[in-house]
């Protein structure tokens, strides 16, 4: 068996997005994420964590030449240090049913990152965002994956446990219809009484205003969201390249901002899943799967939406805020009678938050996705410890 790194070799990166392709032939609701996905994550022309960062990637292939395998490591220098051992990370593990293969690719893993000072490694994760190909699948394959979640063989579970990784933190996914939901009395009673008060003010974004959005979402985000582990604080410029990003598939009737006057004090940011036409373009987005993209979008063919983010700024949480926000784009859904949206997947929401769980659990909800991102002490006799809980 031989690993050789990718680097810029066209032909081995080619062969990295394939493998999964080959590995999930069978798996009928496994998506395949668009190529430039991967690709960009691995390039530090599109990736702006190589600022700060590193990352290097191999196949292996047998000794006919095949590739059974493949893996990714990397380092954030703004946080490795910041963990009592210093740490790295390793992600887009894929192979074949085989202990050996993957225990081969996370010794490789493990070397290259100990080589560069690092003292244990999470996995599996990306080189990059939380909401993006992070975490290994424990749960929900009877499920299609909303964009850019993780997708992963349940035979890999074994593989990392026999290894060594340890559970650090869990990743949860609460799944609930959008105007039938069964929510809790208590969220609907909270809700009624804060939009009756005429202190608070809830818009829907606006892209002829997302400049100001992008603003406000920065401001409620580095109050509310920063404080959490492995988040740091978002600048004027992130915002507002954030919003660039997503105005194509924007939908002003799904995301919400709450205010306090004119202090904005809240976010529910919710878009349409996208993941329901990817799966139509085999991986590609060049000029034709572009268009047939837009006309998909347009003929109304996404009826799930991803819950991404949701974020109130501390001094105004426990005043029914959360519910209000919560609750007010299925309302929209509701005076909308040609609403297209009929589900929302909340994606993302770690076990080191239990607060949050217990208020996701109130809104009509069922955990269908689950998710572990692990850790790897390289020193065996370190003790491990999970993820601080927040709140």
């Amino acid at each position: 068996m031989t690993i050789l790194e990718v680097a810029d070799d066209k032909k081995l990166q080619q062969e990295f997005l394939l493998l999964p392709v080959k590995l999930y032939a069978e798996d009928a609701n496994w998506i395949r994420p668009l190529d430039q996905d991967v690709e960009n994550t691995f390039n530090p022309n599109k990736n702006k964590y190589f600022k700060h960062g590193e990352a290097i990637r191999w196949i292996l292939q047998n000794e006919s030449g095949e590739t059974i395998g493949r893996v990714a490591a990397f380092i954030n220098h703004e946080t490795a240090q910041k963990e009592e051992q210093p740490t790295g990370g390793m992600g887009f593990f894929e192979c074949i049913s085989d202990e050996k293969i993957a225990f081969l690719l996370f010794d490789t893993c493990k070397n290259w990152l100990a080589s560069k000072g690092m003292e244990a490694m999470d996995g599996p994760i990306n080189f990059g965002e939380r909401d993006a190909f992070w975490g290994l699948m424990t749960k929900g394959w009877q499920y299609e994956p909303t964009y850019k979640m993780a997708w992963t063989k349940e035979y890999y579970i074994p593989f990392f446990e026999n290894y060594g990784f340890k559970d650090y933190f869990q990743q949860f996914v609460y799944v609930s219809p959008i105007r039938a939901a069964s929510v809790a009395d208590t969220v609907e009673d909270k809700a009624r009484k804060v939009y009756a008060n005429p202190d608070y003010d809830f818009r829907h974004i606006e892209k002829r205003k997302l400049e100001k959005y992008g603003e406000d979402f920065r401001t409620v985000f580095n109050e509310g969201w920063a404080k959490f582990p492995g988040v740091k604080a978002m600048s004027s410029e992130q915002a507002q390249s954030l919003v660039k990003t997503m105005k194509p598939i924007i939908d002003e009737q799904l995301t919400w901002f709450a205010y306090a006057g004119e202090r904005p004090i809240a976010f529910f940011i919710v878009i349409p899943d996208i993941n329901q036409i990817v799966k139509h373009l085999n991986g590609k987005f060049g000029w034709y799967e572009k268009a047939k993209f837009a006309l998909l979008l347009m003929r109304g063919v996404v009826t799930r939406t991803c819950g991404m983010i949701f974020g109130v700024v501390p001094d105004f949480q426990g005043k029914g805020i959360e519910s209000a926000i919560a609750l007010r784009f299925r309302q929209a859904g509701r005076d909308n009678p040609h609403y297209q949206y009929e589900t929302i997947d909340m994606n993302w929401v770690g076990d080191f938050n239990p607060k949050m769980n217990r208020f996701v659990s109130q809104l009509g909800t069922s955990r269908d996705k689950e998710y572990i991102t692990y850790r790897f002490l390289f020193d065996r006799t370190k003790e491990f410890k999970r993820c601080p809980r927040v709140g």
